[in-house]
């Protein structure tokens, strides 16, 4: 019998690839999307919203809910990141506190704030520097501690920075890279932990596989690098100039401090835990950039 679980946040970039790549996994999906977008019509759907009163599932159960939906940090207004992603995460957990067997959260290397030059695991402690993931956190800490009341499993996954053919790579930096309009703000001069889409799903994946509950596991790739080598090398794998710079103040003044903040916060992380339970496909970002691009030009994308 296949395994019943829920995605929510199931047409985000993200969400959208695990979906489907629970359904050639044979899993039984069921997707909880907003009305108005179009889910992958090979899953149960269901339409709702973190904020509605009442979600409908429908007298389903589950294996494992991957919860993935939430404001990103270029939602600017704080009342509406805490109404989506800490309120509606609490209605949400009561809606599905008698249904579900596992949860798995997915998070943000933000938890860790400013961690210098060296280079950190799961063993470092949070301290987060902005009001999105402080907001994060508090949703993480509600499911950790009313899944362990319930004896409900839970991990927590924290993610690098998730690229691939879609998303942020595509609409903020290939297309920009294309029109010559993208620039690095401060240079771009710190370091990153990315992570190929499809790496990011399947290491969500093998949590639930491996029943790594109780845990929580850093995801991004083997190697550190800045954000202008992986910038300059996407440039460069298009075709495009290599792009300037903009001054922190300005790029804030359009993005917003908190997303800005988060971009710009240099760290090194080692993904040594999730690499014992998953291998990645794209463990450096070269491969993965080259894959994303020739996907996205297949697709007409590009």
């Amino acid at each position: 019998m296949a395994k019943s679980v829920l995605v929510t946040g199931a047409t985000g970039f993200i969400g959208s690839r695990l979906v489907e790549a629970l359904i050639n996994k044979e899993y039984d999906v069921t997707s909880l999307i907003r009305e108005g977008k179009k889910g992958n019509s090979k899953s149960n759907i269901i339409y709702g919203d973190l904020t509605d009163e009442k979600i409908d599932f429908k007298d389903l159960k589950f294996d494992c809910i991957f919860h993935l939906a939430s404001h990103t940090p270029l939602e600017k207004n704080e009342k509406i990141l805490e109404k989506v992603n800490l309120e509606g995460t609490k209605k949400l957990f009561e809606e599905i506190k008698n249904i579900t067997n596992s949860i798995i959260y997915i998070s943000g290397l933000g938890v860790y704030g400013e961690t210098g030059d060296k280079i950190i695991n799961e063993e470092q402690k949070y301290n987060p520097n902005t009001n999105f993931v402080k907001i994060r956190l508090d949703a993480e800490k509600y499911l950790r501690d009313n899944s362990l009341k319930n004896n409900i499993d839970f991990a927590v996954v924290h993610f690098g920075d998730v690229y691939g053919p879609g998303g942020w790579f595509n609409d903020m930096l290939v297309k920009r890279l294309q029109k010559n309009t993208f620039r690095m703000p401060a240079g771009g001069d710190y370091y990153k932990g990315f992570v190929h889409v499809d790496d990011a799903v399947g290491s969500m994946i093998a949590v639930l596989e491996q029943k790594s509950f109780g845990e929580s596991f850093i995801v991004a790739d083997s190697q550190p690098v800045t954000f202008k080598e992986f910038s300059n090398f996407t440039a460069d794998q298009i075709g495009a100039k290599q792009p300037g710079s903009v001054p922190t103040f300005l790029a804030k003044a359009v993005l917003g401090g908190d997303l800005i903040k988060l971009l710009t916060t240099s760290m090194k992380v080692s993904n040594e835990k999730i690499s014992k339970i998953y291998q990645f496909k794209y463990p450096d970002y070269k491969n993965g950039i080259i894959q994303a691009i020739s996907e996205l030009k297949e697709s007409n994308k590009i």
